[in-house]
């Protein structure tokens, strides 16, 4: 029987923790996962009494993103396939922004493409010093469309397009200059320290104050993602898996060597 891909407790005093249970994929995430998650955080939003929710990976990743077994398959997908596809990532990364209890990411190793993605959706992001972050679809001839309204909100449209561009690998002091993280803890085992710190915090806040200043907070923002929007970044990301450009460039990952146009 294969092991549960996430892992889910809710504690008694309203601590939820979903913890990616694939360390030996570096947390990468495929779309059943991307389906588990979305239905955990359906659950959680019915279910009194939760007060927070922490997003922290097994292992030493905390996600790097899309699997490579599922990239295959996305490879020969139809449009229609590849806009339903992006949309269900879009929803689920859209039901976690929208989740009405603060949300706690605890990131330590990496975060590649849709892991940074899961971590401008939270609203609180401690990152162990060691973390490397990249955007990395134009890599691949793609791009970061279903994360990028998360991405542009949490960090601005300057720092977002560069690293959308470039592709490159930045470390936890820079995602914290940048406004993708809050704060850098010394390693791993100082995350859990810092996660109960906040936790206490929040929940010495008024239950209903907390969901209201977190409304508040996206409202005055002009926060707008919807479903029109969704729709619209899942036909460039379809359009871009369908290119010349985007199927050389997954093929080129996929079977380990250099894409056409990358330099010598």
């Amino acid at each position: 029987m294969a092991p549960e891909q996430l892992l889910v407790d809710v504690a008694p005093n309203g601590v939820a923790t979903v913890t990616f249970n694939r360390p030996d994929r570096h947390n990468a995430f495929d779309d059943g996962m991307i389906r588990e998650l979305a239905d955990v955080l359906a659950d959680l939003r019915g279910k009194s009494g939760v007060r927070v929710l922490v997003l922290a990976g097994r292992g030493k990743s905390f996600s790097a993103g899309a699997d490579l077994n599922y990239m295959k398959r996305a490879a020969g997908f139809s449009r229609e396939e590849n806009i339903e596809d992006a949309m269900r990532l879009g929803r689920m990364l859209l039901a976690l922004r929208t989740l009405p209890v603060p949300t706690i990411a605890l990131v330590q190793g990496a975060a590649y493409g849709g892991g940074v993605g899961l971590v401008a959706a939270c609203d609180i992001v401690v990152a162990a010093a060691s973390t490397n972050f990249a955007l990395t679809e134009v890599k691949l001839g793609l791009v970061p469309a279903m994360i990028s309204p998360f991405v542009i909100d949490a960090i601005g449209v300057r720092q977002a397009g560069r690293y959308f561009q470039t592709a490159e690998r930045f470390d936890a002091a820079e995602a914290r200059r940048i406004g993708l993280v809050h704060d850098v803890v010394d390693d791993e085992a100082a995350l859990g320290d810092r996660r109960d710190t906040l936790v206490r915090r929040i929940l010495e806040a008024g239950p209903e104050a907390v969901g209201h200043a977190k409304e508040l907070a996206a409202d005055v923002a002009g926060f707008g993602i919807d479903e029109a929007v969704l729709r619209d970044l899942a036909g460039r990301i379809a359009d871009r898996r369908a290119a010349p450009e985007g199927l050389e460039g997954m093929t080129a990952f996929l079977d380990r060597r250099r894409p056409s146009w990358a330099p010598d």
